[in-house]
């Protein structure tokens, strides 16, 4: 076997990213959680196998299918801008995993007051760790822009959580199940645009075809943001709909009534089946980069 091209272009995703289908690929792939089982040895020889073959250095015996697997380990633990190592649980291979946990607390404990408030403020907190690990290089936010992005879903979260909650007190028990997934589509239209408001006010740096940049378009930005929301919301919608419904048919059988403590195992695991689809899936609704009409 011949050494290894230079002309690949590992810059780009391996499957085209103008259809659904590639973006999809892509992204099952971004977010496979067993990266995070890969050690910072194997972490770090990825870094390498990457940084080298992009200044022109080819490993001996490397192969097109272990540049790319290197690749996509390299892009599921450094931040694509900064090339700083990004925290465990802010990884794209950490959303199944931390969200299945998150949603099923959400999902199973939400009758009392507290515990509606804890999981709400855990999960806002992981949130703010994710968006801030994934904000992009260019527009770095500030201390104080973090803590009122966090302080501000925190507290819309919590707030929609209890008021519905109190609404729907004399209403069926299923509609009750849906509050948590209201509250977190009303927190994430705060959450991520807070999170990612220097970009609002200072733009996102656009590009012409040939790669070249043109400098930063606020518009780009907010369609950008609007995105994000959208991909957010419809990643929460299988994992916050079906299992309720599936619950509360399950909790009126005398299998679950015998045994109640087999209740949030079982809804921790079909909030993960559901996100296991759901989250590279919705990922994929948009594609990375897109054209606008003006910068």
């Amino acid at each position: 076997m011949g050494e290894l091209p230079l002309d690949i272009n590992i810059q780009e995703p391996r499957w085209d990213q103008s259809s659904f289908m590639g973006r999809a690929r892509h992204f099952f792939t971004v977010t496979d959680p067993r990266n995070l089982l890969l050690s910072g040895a194997q972490l770090e020889a990825s870094r390498n196998i990457v940084q080298n073959y992009r200044a022109g250095v080819v490993s001996p015996g490397l192969t097109e299918d272990q540049l790319w697997r290197a690749k996509y380990v390299y892009d599921s633990a450094f931040h694509p801008d900064t090339g700083e190592k990004v925290v465990l649980i802010g990884r794209m291979s950490a959303q199944v995993p931390m969200n299945m946990t998150i949603t099923g607390c959400m999902l199973t404990f939400y009758r009392q007051t507290p515990t509606v408030v804890f999981w709400q403020w855990v999960n806002q907190s992981f949130n703010a760790v994710v968006n801030y690990s994934n904000r992009s290089g260019d527009a770095p936010i500030t201390v104080r822009q973090l803590g009122t992005a966090y302080v501000s879903a925190t507290t819309g979260a919590v707030a929609t959580a209890l008021g519905l909650k109190s609404l729907t007190k004399h209403l069926p028990p299923l509609v009750s199940r849906f509050v948590p997934f209201a509250a977190v589509a009303a927190a994430n239209c705060i959450n991520i645009p807070l999170m990612r408001q220097r970009e609002l006010q200072v733009g996102i740096p656009v590009t012409d075809e040939a790669g070249q940049r043109l400098g930063h378009s606020v518009a780009a930005a907010k369609q950008g943001i609007f995105q994000v929301v959208v991909s957010r919301i419809c990643m929460a919608i299988p994992a916050m709909a079906i299992p309720p419904v599936i619950m509360d048919t399950l909790e009126k059988k005398d299998f679950l009534k015998r045994r109640p403590w087999l209740g949030a195992p079982l809804q921790v695991g079909l909030v993960g089946f559901c996100l296991v689809f759901a989250t590279p899936l919705c990922c994929a609704l948009f594609p990375q980069r897109s054209t606008c009409s003006s910068a």
